[in-house]
């Protein structure tokens, strides 16, 4: 780290400031036991903001049994107070991977918001009203093995019924990157969805193993049959060589076929 700063200070006009402690709303606290990452004064801020912070709080980013989609015949609300609280729950994010599913899905509806859309907004906002103290935890000492989840609601979109793609990665206990995405294409199960995003979470890995230096990821996926169905389109074919290329021997291209042959999962996880 010390050659890294003396190196950046040579090539730019710079100052070292010591350890960081705020970074664009993020705040960063190191201590002897780890790196602690969150951004607490920022969420009140934004409670403040859309005066949400004296309101009780929620335990739930979502009503139990509810949907979320156009609603067409709905109340059409403001169009900028909507995006406006989108937008701060979408840099909330950026600390805080238990809300981005939520909000990944309210900001497919920015253009023409409703009733419905804005209170699943301001639901967001209640959660965090009593989670403002969540924060990343990198504990030191911790074995740097980047292990990656991924995980997909098969049609969850009742509009077009294409499902959500989802992955996080952990190095040292703590999360370091995450996603939650509509499928560009419409599946045909479940566990071709599974596939979809464990075949672009598997392309993610092979990044971080450059970056991070790192030999292999281990990549959980939430369904085991996500390894024994038959390549009966030529996308899906292209998903599962791409994936059999970067796990372990045992489990490549022509052993995954098999145990679909069988139905016997070879397994749940890949190392990548």
């Amino acid at each position: 780290m010390i050659k890294f700063k003396k190196s950046m200070i040579q090539a730019f006009d710079m100052t070292d400031l010591g350890k960081m402690r705020f970074f664009l709303g993020i705040e960063v606290l190191q201590k002897p036991r780890g790196i602690f990452v969150c951004q607490q004064k920022y969420a009140n801020d934004v409670l403040k903001k859309f005066a949400m912070f004296e309101s009780k709080p929620v335990k739930s980013l979502i009503v139990p049994g509810s949907k979320i989609n156009k609603d067409v015949d709905g109340i059409i609300v403001d169009n900028t107070y909507f995006k406006q609280i989108v937008r701060s729950l979408i840099y909330l994010a950026a600390t805080r991977p238990d809300i981005m599913f939520n909000v990944s899905l309210i900001s497919r509806y920015m253009s023409k918001p409703t009733e419905l859309h804005l209170q699943a907004a301001k639901r967001i906002l209640l959660y965090l009203k009593g989670t403002t103290s969540y924060e990343i935890v990198y504990k030191k000492g911790e074995e740097e093995n980047l292990l990656a989840f991924t995980d997909s609601d098969y049609a969850g979109d009742e509009d077009d019924f294409k499902s959500t793609s989802s992955y996080v990665f952990l190095l040292s206990s703590g999360a370091v990157s995450w996603m939650s995405k509509k499928q560009p294409i419409v599946t045909l199960s479940s566990t071709e969805a599974e596939f979809v995003v464990v075949a672009a979470n598997a392309c993610q890995a092979m990044l971080y193993n450059s970056l991070f230096e790192i030999n292999k990821a281990t990549q959980f996926c939430t369904s085991s049959n996500t390894y024994t169905f038959y390549s009966y389109t030529r996308r899906e074919d292209k998903d599962l060589r791409r994936v059999a290329k970067k796990i372990p021997s045992r489990h490549e291209d022509k052993d995954l076929r098999k145990a679909a042959n069988k139905r016997s999962p070879p397994g749940s996880k890949t190392k990548t």
